[in-house]
């Protein structure tokens, strides 16, 4: 694992350089893509929580932007931390820092304002056990996984992605106050799909994580065992995402949603285990952002 960077000292070229940033380069810091997800599972939370009708709308709108906010700060940490293996990835080096654009050090306190703002300003909108969620996963992103993990095992992902499965309990526990068993099934969703839906990309990316020297799973334990793996993990989501439905927590709409969107994610998951091309990969992991946003989608409906 690479330690941690030094603060850069501006050059002439960087600094022209830092005079050309927009506001569309600050924007692609908080990764708006990811973002998107964020806010819709978060959203998804605050509206199936118990007690979301007496909650004044300006609180709602307050607490999805902080947890857009946040999400996006640990985002820009991230490209902060990553701009050396984010230069020699096709995927990523194009992002303003390695470019250029935006200062290390610029980046880095942009998004450590961002992130104190957005969990002070929910603590004072909501309650404290929120913003503590937001912290703890703001924290998990960017020091355990980005940090720790990404670059020093293969269950970086595995591990890492708990940070990603936090933005529908954020929603959940903004209206209630407290941690109940159906913020732990919506965690437990996001959290069980991370691995299939990266290594799915994992796949296809192999040559660009190699050159970063990331130890993602089909590099340290090979394709076929990653595609297994990738089944046993959509099984295992499949019979999670249920669970919701069985304990009386969701209703019908939610749960027939979940058994046929599950059963199509590890149809996809099969044919990645028999259809070695990267086509195959790309289609699950296309599929896997749409599973996401319908199964969360079903559970709004279903919810009224």
């Amino acid at each position: 694992m690479s330690t941690v960077k030094a603060m850069d000292t501006p050059s002439p070229s960087s600094q022209a350089a830092q005079q050309d940033a927009s506001i569309k380069d600050f924007w692609q810091l908080l990764k708006p893509r990811v973002m998107s997800l964020v806010v819709f599972s978060g959203f998804v939370g605050l509206w199936i929580a118990p007690g979301r009708e007496e909650m004044h709308p300006v609180l709602a709108l307050i607490s999805i932007l902080c947890l857009a906010v946040g999400a996006g700060a640990s985002g820009a940490i991230n490209m902060w931390y990553d701009r050396d293996i984010d230069s020699v990835m096709k995927r990523t080096k194009n992002r303003p820092i390695p470019v250029g654009r935006i200062l290390p050090s610029d980046a880095l306190g942009f998004a450590l304002v961002l992130s104190a703002l957005s969990i002070t300003v929910l603590a004072l909108a909501t309650n404290y056990m929120a913003a503590g969620v937001l912290a703890f996963a703001s924290f998990f992103y960017a020091v355990i996984y980005t940090m720790l993990l990404k670059r020093s095992t293969a269950q970086n992902i595995v591990i890492g992605g708990a940070a990603g499965a936090f933005p529908p309990v954020v929603g959940w526990v903004s209206v209630t106050g407290q941690l109940d068993p159906m913020a732990f099934w919506l965690f437990m969703i996001i959290f069980l799909w991370t691995p299939p839906h990266f290594w799915a990309l994992a796949l296809v990316s192999n040559e660009d994580y190699k050159k970063a020297k990331i130890p993602m799973m089909p590099l340290v334990a090979g394709d076929q065992s990653t595609r297994v793996q990738m089944l046993i993990y959509t099984l295992v989501l499949l019979a999670a995402s249920l669970v919701p439905w069985f304990m009386g927590y969701a209703g019908a709409i939610y749960g027939v949603s979940a058994l046929v969107l599950g059963s199509l994610f590890t149809i996809s998951s099969i044919k990645v285990l028999l259809d070695k091309s990267d086509k195959a990969a790309k289609l699950m992991f296309g599929y896997s952002i749409l599973y996401l946003f319908l199964i969360f989608f079903a559970l709004m409906v279903d919810h009224g």
